[in-house]
């Protein structure tokens, strides 16, 4: 581990250096972030998760950059090009733009301009004529380099030649590049424009057909939205700054006065900044502010992702679970209290009398067998006509009916998992176990999904994507471990994101457990095949085992840790069992005995908090909230009107939320709140349940735009007044333009 490294980090994160050291030295030796942040708090000063990924990725970046500094001066070295000075730059160089600038001039290139013209002998002439001396007359000097035989035919030749030269000088100047460079990101501006003759074609992006945006403040979203534009033939897209203002930057460092040298120099500032610079750095400008847009588009991602699948569960029920389905008919499937598949059917509402009278005595019929206590039906097409129905059927209140959100379902229903889980099931009813299982637990039945196939995105499918799977991988570990695994009921791909097991191991688990029965004790973890101390030390503290031999065996408190409660039941003449289950016991302990070399009252404390709950989980407790009655399609919708609904996604410019009419309104992120608001994430979540009122429905488009702000129900003459009112309406039209439909369940 390199020292800089670590001091840069403590620089740039004002997190102690001695932390930063151990929990970089913990992820070499292969600790995940979820066992460091909850098991190693005395090495790193008690690091959070945020923390611990950021040493982690700031990490790999300088060990990428360093990486790439060695490969530069090997090559270098190779080809003797290595100065002292040059050497100094390299090594004292921060990131990689800097690294880059300093080597361009070296780099092996294809033949260029001002190669061939270096290849004829003009480099001397460019050197004498960019010293700009005002007694020398470049025409004079350059009749010296006229050479038929080198193709250098007259003046003129040999003075554009050597302009060539001195324009590729100009546009590797590392100065140079860094004054531009500053220059496209302060002043620089987004130009898209539709291409001519593609107006109609192009009729979704038509917020983009004659828009300039600022480089500095261009908001994720609409950079990828023009470049998307721009991949499909639609837009053409360019980043261009003062052109003037550039110029004259790079007069000003390259011409040295009025002479008839100076104007030669000037004739090849402008040919560098035009024919090569202002390529090179919009080529530049463009990735940099992609990989910007990225990172904000996959934070938002990440953020939408983790508030779903902490999303409160049902818990153990006995649930059917329903995929609507209006002219195949819906898909039925009863489950345990376990999740086990125990009988499908398929109904139909929408055809005869006598088809929606069986469909009735069926879902009757089969509540009762099956002790149905909750029904998820899917949120998509056929939802709510089918939540009616059920609801129509007067089950008794013992029996919940909730509406669940079915985004991926069918990305499940077609993957190896649920084939593998059932293949004998025809792929539709598979849709229904999933809706079924989502309810009772959406982690555990989430994770059997990609990540990105879940609807929580914003343009998932144009970002980096082994930097998007990165980062919502690291979110699936951290709530699955955040939560803790049941070790005797989990699937294998909950287990794969448990911390130090990963897909093999999860299979072993599965497969000792299916052929020894369930795991009575941590302990027994030790028996599967290939789980080593290192994988143990890991995973033991995040996997659960209800009613095993150790009561300590269903909390979060690790195996490592058992040793200390012991010794504290011991203290207080009691079991562990007993000091568990009364507070008065626990209230008797000074935990100050108890600290050692290794065990802190960072870790005291926590299993203080486990001895007092032990296994909670973090996911808040079950809410069953509804859509209005009466409001099931967009045409039923009217501005003005309050209704209920649950936020579906989170963007960067506002949220989209499900009012129960098959098509989610958005609120801009103008009227999510009375006051300011910079980031949508900090106001609302996904699953949250919130009031909006309808500002405006758009038919022809299937546009509904929506508002929080308490104003906005408001009737004129009660402080928002119709002017008011129609600048909201034409504030949401504005940014709600076509193109984010592609946000909707991608």
């Amino acid at each position: 581990m390199q020292d800089r490294f670590i001091n840069k980090i403590a620089l740039e994160t004002g997190i102690d250096p001695r932390s930063i050291r151990s929990a970089a030295e913990l992820l070499r030796d292969g600790a995940s972030v979820p066992f460091i942040a909850r098991y190693r708090k005395e090495a790193t000063g008690s690091l959070d998760e945020v923390a611990v990924t950021q040493i982690r990725d700031r990490l790999i970046q300088l060990e990428e950059l360093e990486k790439r500094r060695e490969s530069i001066l090997k090559s270098l070295k190779e080809r003797d090009l290595l100065t002292e000075e040059l050497e100094k730059g390299i090594y004292s160089a921060e990131t990689l733009t800097q690294l880059e600038d300093l080597y361009l001039p070296f780099r092996p290139k294809r033949r260029t301009r001002a190669s061939v013209a270096r290849e004829k002998g003009l480099e001397p002439l460019a050197a004498e004529i960019f010293q700009q001396e005002p007694e020398r007359d470049p025409r004079k000097a350059a009749a010296a380099f006229v050479d038929p035989e080198k193709g250098v035919e007259s003046i003129d030749a040999a003075l554009a030649g050597a302009g060539d030269i001195m324009a590729e000088w100009i546009n590797e100047d590392r100065e140079a590049r860094e004054k531009i460079r500053r220059l496209y990101m302060e002043k620089g501006c987004f130009r898209s424009k539709v291409i001519e003759g593609k107006e109609t074609e192009a009729a979704k992006y038509r917020d983009y057909f004659d828009l300039e945006e600022p480089v500095r403040s261009a908001p994720s979203h609409r950079i990828l939205a023009m470049r998307r534009g721009e991949r499909e033939g639609f837009l053409d897209l360019r980043v261009t700054p003062p052109e003037e203002e550039a110029v004259q930057i790079l007069e000003r460092m390259f011409v040295k006065g009025d002479g008839p040298a100076s104007v030669q120099v000037k004739e090849a500032v402008h040919d560098a900044y035009h024919r090569l610079l202002s390529v090179s750095m919009e080529t530049e400008i463009r990735l940099e502010t992609k990989k910007r847009a990225d990172a904000e588009a996959i934070r938002v991602f990440a953020d939408n992702l983790r508030e779903l699948l902490l999303a409160p569960p049902l818990g153990r029920k006995n649930v059917m679970g329903i995929d609507p389905g209006l002219r195949t008919g819906c898909k039925l499937a009863c489950l345990d209290r376990q999740g086990r598949l125990c009988h499908t059917e398929t109904v139909y509402l929408s055809g005869s009398e006598k088809q929606r009278s069986n469909a009735a005595a069926v879902i009757r019929e089969l509540c009762a067998r099956f002790d149905i206590e909750a029904i998820a039906i899917g949120n998509g097409t056929g939802g709510r006509e089918t939540e009616a129905f059920v609801r129509g059927l007067d089950l008794g209140p013992g029996v919940r009916i909730l509406l669940v959100n079915e985004s991926g379902a069918s990305i499940y229903s077609a993957s190896e998992t649920a084939r593998n889980e059932f293949p004998g099931l025809d792929i539709t009813l598979r849709g229904a176990v999933s809706i079924g299982r989502r309810l009772m637990d959406p982690l555990a039945e989430l994770v059997k999904i990609e990540p990105r196939s879940i609807g929580v995105g914003q343009y998932q499918h144009d970002v980096n994507q082994p930097a998007l799977k990165r980062r919502l991988d690291d979110v699936v570990v951290s709530c699955v471990n955040a939560v803790g695994v049941e070790v005797n009921t989990a699937s294998e791909q909950l287990l794969a994101y448990v911390s130090g097991l990963g897909p093999q191991l999860a299979r072993n688990i599965i497969a000792w457990r299916d052929e020894k029965g369930a795991f009575s004790s941590r302990e027994d973890l030790r028996k599967v095949p290939r789980l080593g101390p290192k994988a143990f030390e890991q995973s033991a503290g995040f996997l659960r085992i209800r009613d095993g031999r150790n009561p300590l065996d269903s909390s979060a408190v690790h195996p490592e840790s058992y040793g200390i409660v012991e010794a504290m039941a011991k203290d207080l003449a009691c079991s562990v069992k007993e000091l568990m289950a009364e507070a008065g016991l626990r209230e008797r302990i000074d935990l100050a005995r108890y600290v050692t070399d290794r065990v802190g009252m960072p870790t005291l404390t926590d299993i203080m908090a486990e001895l007092d709950r032990p296994g909670r989980d973090p996911r808040k407790k079950f809410e069953v909230p509804g859509f209005a009655e009466g409001i099931a399609d967009i045409s039923d919708l009217a501005p003005g009107m309050a209704l209920d609904g649950v936020v579906t996604n989170v963007t960067a410019f506002g949220a989209f939320v499900d009012i129960g009419v098959h098509q989610d309104g958005l609120v801009h992120i103008s009227q999510i709140a009375d006051h300011f608001v910079k980031d949508p994430n900090r106001e609302v979540r996904v699953n949250q349940w919130v009031k909006v009122t309808v500002l405006d429905v758009d038919m022809d488009r299937k546009r509904i735009s929506l508002s929080m702000r308490e104003r906005a129900g408001k009737k004129p003459g009660q402080g928002a007044g119709r002017p008011g009112r129609r600048s909201a309406i034409q504030k949401t039209r504005q940014f709600n333009n076509p193109f984010a439909e592609a946000f909707r369940r991608q």
